[in-house]
């Protein structure tokens, strides 16, 4: 069986396609992600704009093109909080239905992270005792609190790094004292916003997916290609993260997109990504945090190989 999933993310459109001979493992056939920043402006208009809709449509009808020459039998696309956020994303989910012949799944927060629990599973394992992930988004940030493998809380929050790049433009190295701030205010919201639950866990091992994460683990491993295998696991510490910001602060934007493994498009997001990963170590009272390369695509895709089993 051969399937396929597009994960219609606010700043990423992601595409896996994979053949699972015997449930519940695969091989990936094709996979590539195109940032389209499908949530840009969309804090100050309320409203999806014509040109990052445009992006974000030619790329998931690339992947549904790539998908049928894949031959797969099945293929699910999933919007997350940029489309649920818009008062004409489902508007924009019916139009991408129509063009592609695959409805849009418009996921809430709370499946959101729960699929993104699921496909961290599915690649680490989650081990005993009390875990938080989280993943850094676009749009939104999700946290997820599991006790012995088992999802317990999740939710997720209006904090995306996209939103914060337009708080804090700068086309320069940081002016000095510009990432505390930024710090300080998302460790603020970490307070008021975060479940006590999770706020309170001290868990034992947290762990990190998506772009920011994935990106920061490529750099301190100094890959001058990104290497799936070699950054899922990895442990990031804060001595790690200092140094990696250390580095980013002195370039500019342009400069920074020049770095392996820092694709163009995430180079002006890198630092408040970063800054939500060390707000969310102070948070938690945590040193590090384990990355992980599989997210929400292995979520949806486990899902998928469930239900056809």
């Amino acid at each position: 069986m051969r399937l396929a999933t597009i994960d219609l993310g606010s700043n990423t459109v992601r595409f896996l396609a994979v053949e699972a001979p015997a449930a519940p493992t695969w091989r990936v056939i094709d996979q590539d992600q195109t940032v389209t920043r499908l949530v840009e402006g969309l804090t100050h208009r309320g409203v999806l704009g014509e040109g990052p809709m445009a992006r974000t449509q030619r790329a998931v009808e690339a992947y549904v093109e790539r998908s049928r020459r894949a031959r797969v039998e099945a293929v699910r696309i999933v919007a997350t909080s940029a489309v649920r956020q818009a008062t004409n994303g489902a508007d924009f989910a019916m139009a991408i239905g129509r063009a592609t012949g695959y409805a849009v799944d418009i996921v809430s927060g709370q499946e959101e992270a729960r699929l993104t629990l699921r496909g961290i599973a599915a690649g680490l394992g989650l081990p005993t005792g009390t875990v938080v992930a989280f993943d850094i988004g676009g749009g939104s940030t999700e946290y997820i609190l599991a006790v012995d493998g088992v999802l317990r809380v999740a939710v997720s929050l209006s904090l995306g790094v996209v939103p914060l790049a337009e708080q804090w433009p700068g086309a320069g190295p940081l002016e000095e004292g510009q990432f505390q701030t930024m710090c300080a205010g998302i460790r603020d919201r970490l307070e008021a916003e975060l479940p006590a639950a999770i706020r309170l866990a001290r868990p034992a091992t947290l762990i990190g997916t998506a772009g920011t994460a994935t990106t920061l683990a490529a750099l301190d491993l100094g890959l001058i290609r990104y290497d799936a295998s070699r950054v899922q696991g990895h442990v990031l510490g804060r001595g790690a993260l200092n140094a990696s910001l250390a580095r980013l602060a002195r370039l500019t934007v342009e400069e920074r997109g020049a770095l392996p493994c820092l694709e163009p498009g995430r180079a002006d997001l890198i630092i408040p990504g970063t800054a939500i990963v060390m707000a969310t170590l102070d948070c938690l009272g945590l040193e590090a945090m384990q990355v992980s390369d599989w997210g929400i695509r292995e979520g949806i895709i486990a899902d998928m190989l469930e239900g056809a089993s």
